[in-house]
């Protein structure tokens, strides 16, 4: 499991999700261009779904549990990156485009 820490919100995804949405997510900064980014929450955190507006300024870390880069999915980082530049932001989701939920941190210890 890995973690993405932005202005003390912590939220845990699976290592290949979070590499897939680092790669969007620095795409866009680097370019200057703030966009919102969403996810469904587990069951166990009541459900329903977080977003957070990024911005260039934005202190962002990107922790990974395995020291192996995740290999990434170029059709995958498409759809992610279509997303970001909708008007309703970066909807995060899973290899086939399924919407994805945050992990349960409880699950892995």
């Amino acid at each position: 499991m890995g973690t993405l820490k932005y202005d003390g919100t912590t939220v845990d995804f699976e290592d290949r999700v979070l590499a897939h949405m680092e790669v969007v997510v620095i795409q866009k900064l680097r370019r200057q261009e703030a966009f919102f980014m969403s996810w469904h929450e587990p069951d166990s955190a009541g459900g329903g779904r977080t977003g957070i507006w990024l911005h260039p300024a934005a202190l962002l870390t990107f922790h990974y549990s395995s020291n192996e880069a995740a290999k990434i999915d170029r059709e995958w980082i498409e759809r992610l990156t279509f997303s970001a530049s909708s008007s309703a932001g970066m909807f995060v989701t899973d290899a086939e485009g399924q919407p994805c939920r945050a992990s349960d941190p409880a699950s892995f210890g």
